[in-house]
């Protein structure tokens, strides 16, 4: 593959992914809605910034998205300065924002009408992920589209799968996002009643660490939940979203999500008394006010 790129977005994963890549020897120009954002990196990492994602697309051979939601991608894909008007033939675009599957179809058409490729690979791993290049990636599109993605994926993941289709990235991303949801709350529950007993959290998940209880949430997140530590990390904000993609990914599917129905619920309570950008394990300042 050439080594023509362009990153459009330049939020706290964007930023550090697009960083990842201009190392790794891809010539990469960024575009970001916020135009000091986008030259900021260029002062850091080289590359260059566009002005719109038409002109970032222009010359790349592959095109990378990350930006917030559905509209988001809606607005950088199509109009007359998005990235359909400027991508040329043969083109790969990989969209990383995590949509809904059904927008993922629908740039895997608009996509493939102007004769260039798709897949949809959003990622798991967090700010973190992103800035040591150790992120997840869960890819929908044609195996071929997929293979040609892989070189780009070394720049910033420490791995990646192939789901079926367009658009079964971004449900394979869902069911992430269902199971963190279930795994804080029973995170929540578990240091709450810890603490009730008196025990110490830490030596707690220490313990645990060992046995069947083990997760990512409860080696990096119990130690600041039991000191009401927020301010970082995912934002409710954003699970919300996710969530609600989720719900109506199973609603067309006839199945209904409890959990994450409920714990959605309490996102949203907690976001409107204002901790909407607390990190996801804010649940258990939420179980502490119902008791």
């Amino acid at each position: 593959m050439s080594k023509n790129a362009a990153f459009i977005g330049m939020g706290v994963m964007g930023y550090p992914m697009a960083g990842h890549l201009q190392k790794a020897g891809f010539s990469t120009t960024v575009y970001n809605r916020t135009a000091a954002k986008a030259q900021q990196w260029v002062a850091e990492f080289g590359g260059a910034s566009a002005d719109t994602p038409k002109e970032a697309a222009a010359n790349a051979d592959i095109v990378l998205v990350c930006v917030g939601n559905d509209e988001d991608v809606r607005s950088v894909f199509f109009g007359d300065q998005g990235i359909l008007a400027g991508l040329a033939p043969g083109a790969l675009v990989v969209d990383h924002t995590t949509t809904s599957a059904g927008l993922a179809e629908e740039l895997d058409i608009a996509v493939k009408a102007a004769q260039s490729e798709f897949v949809d690979g959003p990622v798991s791993g967090g700010q973190a992920g992103a800035e040591n290049g150790q992120l997840s990636i869960m890819c929908g599109g044609e195996q071929s589209s997929y293979e040609r993605a892989q070189s780009v994926f070394q720049a910033y993941g420490k791995g990646w799968q192939l789901l079926g289709k367009a658009g079964s990235g971004q449900r394979c991303k869902m069911v992430n996002q269902v199971c963190i949801a279930g795994i804080l709350q029973g995170l929540a529950e578990g240091i709450a009643l810890a603490q009730k007993t008196g025990l110490d959290v830490e030596k707690v998940q220490q313990v645990l660490a060992g046995g069947a209880a083990q997760s990512w949430q409860l080696e990096n997140r119990a130690h600041t939940m039991a000191k009401d530590e927020y301010d970082f990390g995912f934002a409710i904000d954003w699970m919300i979203k996710d969530l609600g993609y989720c719900l109506d990914e199973a609603k067309r599917n006839h199945l209904t999500l409890p959990v994450a129905s409920q714990v959605r619920g309490f996102y949203q309570e907690l976001q409107a008394q204002g901790m909407n950008r607390c990190d996801t394990s804010v649940l258990l300042r939420k179980l502490k006010q119902d008791n």
